[in-house]
Formats: C-alpha cells, structure tokens, sequence
C-alpha cells in the first residue's frame, strides 16, 4: 500500500485488505481515529459498537493491513494506544477483467462504505444542522450534478478537486484558523451504463 497522494490517502491494492476493511467495526475504528486522534481499544468501543476486547481484535487485524500502528504512550503507559497511519484511504476495482479476486473485493467494500455513509447526510439534518450558527447553515447542503465526459476527463475532475482540497487536507493543525471547524465532504463517482445516455445534453 502506498500514500503517494497529494491528500496522504493509503492507496489500497490487496483484495485481502480490502475485504478486511469492509466491516462496519472496522471502518467505525478508522473514522474515530482520524476525526479524534489516538485512542486506546477501550476508549473507541463505545463509538464503534463493540466490546474492548472485540474492538482490540479488529485494531490488530488493521495493524496487519498497515491501517492503523501504535501511537504515542498515553498517561496510563500500560494501555495501548493506536492511531490511523493516514488522513484516509483508497482503493479501485483493478481494470484487468480477468482479475475477478480484486474486483470482487473491491465491489465488497464499496458496498459497505456506501450503506455506513448513505444515512449520514439524513443523521446531519435531524442532529447537527439545526444547531448550526446561520453562516454555516447557509454554506452546508449537497447538489448534485450530471455531467457527460469521458474516462480521461472524469480522472481530471478528480485530480482538479484533490488539488484544491490538498492543501486544506495537509496542512499543519496550527494553521488552521481559529474558526475553522471540521466539514464532511462526500464526493460519489457514479458513472451510468453506456445505454443510458439519451441525446447530447446532461
């Protein structure tokens, strides 16, 4: 697995760590981590619906992927804490037809990750917006657009976004400014069938 990106993802390729990850424990662990930094199994338990000992089970078990390593001691040195190694992580569906191993796991873990943030924007309505102060409630909100392009050009809207949100994602947590707050930003790909194009226009 590599982080070569200029949003510090894991690049995800071995089927085998895909398919580890695509458990709802597992991928709670990983969100807990990087939103709230290091943590012991006993601390993520509670969020991520399982039991210290289960919830240290699975942190080992992405510790055999790369996902997450050991942190810093905390004040209690004889509890282990554990941090993500990245901001986040990404995989595909490898190209080769014949590679039916990858594809499948990687069609395995879109699944997943698909029903635990397909609720999420309805959980944002009902818990956080109507807290929100006016500013942010203007700013928040989804919008959906359909485009017509081609792969190569799908590839650049995606490599357009990740530059403009790089260095938003890397930066330093010093040079964040003081009103800053954390934003979900769910970006779907969602190409359609080649029949389903009707006509010229999106």
């Amino acid at each position: 697995m590599d982080s070569g990106n200029r949003l510090g993802d894991i690049e995800i390729t071995d089927p085998q760590a895909m398919r580890a990850l695509a458990h709802p424990v597992r991928l709670a662990i990983l969100e807990r981590l990087r939103r709230h930094g290091p943590a012991t199994a006993t601390q993520l338990a509670p969020d991520v619906g399982a039991t210290p000992s289960v919830t240290s089970w699975h942190l080992r078990h992405l510790a055999s992927f790369g996902l997450v390593r050991d942190a810093e001691p905390g004040p209690d040195r004889r509890q282990r804490r554990w941090e993500a190694v990245a901001h986040g992580f990404r995989f595909e569906a490898p190209e080769d037809p014949d590679d039916e191993e990858g594809r499948s796991a990687a069609r395995v873990l879109s699944r997943e990750m698909f029903l635990r943030s397909g609720d999420l924007p309805n959980r944002w309505a009902a818990e956080v917006e109507p807290e929100l102060e006016p500013v942010w409630r203007r700013l928040a909100g989804l919008a959906g657009t359909r485009v017509v392009v081609s792969a190569d050009e799908l590839v650049a809207i995606e490599d357009a976004i990740e530059h403009i949100l790089a260095p938003y994602v890397m930066r330093d947590e010093a040079a964040r400014p003081v009103d800053s707050r954390g934003v979900q930003l769910l970006r779907y790909a969602l190409p359609e069938r080649a029949e389903d194009l009707t006509g010229g226009t999106p």
